[in-house]
């Protein structure tokens, strides 16, 4: 039978909801929804349905991947005109409520109709954490624990080679860059030592205008194989230009991966109004 479409399931647009969150991706198969899987997208939008009284659609910055985490992604959400007059703080109550403790909602903002989180960002960045040598003890769930020593050096002059504008397709999965284009613009890529909780690891720092699937964590494991001394710094060249997944390193350990930031044009974000409870 046709189910009954409501007044209020129809949504005339008029401004949107974008929420950043974070997450700890071990327990979530990704961000995107899937059949019986749990997931950041269906968590936060089990909760949104409860909150807003009707079905929703959500489009996030940027999937990430199964054991992936996130310290600031964004969502947007299409919100009617008697929606966008929610006050904030009940928002931001209703959604920690609604959500488990593996979910973060850490801020609120007002967009204009028709913003999307995805098409609408300029630049997206992640970090990568290898704690090299020791077993971490705090880092254990957010770090890739290489049983050796690395030279950090070396990763970073290898690393600086994707700076640019380049095709990518020889570090993302093989299947997902069929008949797609797999060009891409790294903005930076930093490798150093840091010191975090009073443990020394490797951070990889990258900012760039999108990722391919996979992209990241396999320009990470490649970066690896250099740390490691089995290749040498130029590798990294011979291997973008190649064009093919099977010449590059292996993908890093996913829960090394945070989605640590988005970019978007000045002023297209504003604060979510404080009012007084409805």
């Amino acid at each position: 039978m046709p189910q009954t479409v409501h007044a209020h399931d129809a949504v005339l647009p008029a401004a949107t909801l974008v929420i950043k969150l974070g997450y700890r991706g071990a327990a979530f198969s990704g961000f995107a929804e899937q059949p019986k899987q749990r997931t950041v997208a269906g968590d936060l939008k089990q909760a949104l349905t409860t909150v807003l009284r009707r079905p929703v659609e959500l489009t996030c910055a940027g999937r990430t991947d199964a054991g992936v985490s996130a310290l600031a992604q964004y969502v947007s959400v299409p919100v009617d005109a008697h929606e966008e007059k929610i006050p904030k703080r009940q928002l931001l109550r209703s959604l920690t409520a609604l959500t488990d403790d593996d979910i973060s909602i850490q801020e609120i903002y007002k967009a204009q109709s028709g913003f999307s989180a995805r098409f609408d960002a300029l630049a997206r960045s992640y970090r990568y954490r290898i704690s090299a040598g020791l077993r971490p003890v705090l880092a254990w769930d957010h770090a890739w624990w290489y049983n050796g020593a690395l030279d950090v050096a070396a990763m970073n002059e290898a690393a600086q080679i994707f700076v640019g504008e380049h095709d990518f397709k020889s570090f993302c999965k093989a299947l997902s860059a069929v008949d797609k284009p797999t060009h891409r613009y790294v903005e930076s890529i930093q490798v150093a030592e840091i010191q975090e909780a009073g443990e020394k690891l490797i951070a990889i720092d990258i900012v760039g205008n999108a990722f391919l699937h996979t992209m990241v964590r396999t320009m990470v494991g490649t970066l690896v194989e250099v740390g490691r001394g089995h290749r040498a710094t130029n590798w990294t060249r011979e291997v973008l230009l190649a064009c093919d997944r099977k010449k590059a390193g292996p993908t890093a350990p996913a829960k090394g991966l945070v989605f640590t930031g988005v970019l978007y044009p000045d002023g297209a974000l504003s604060s979510w109004p404080e009012t007084e409870d409805l």
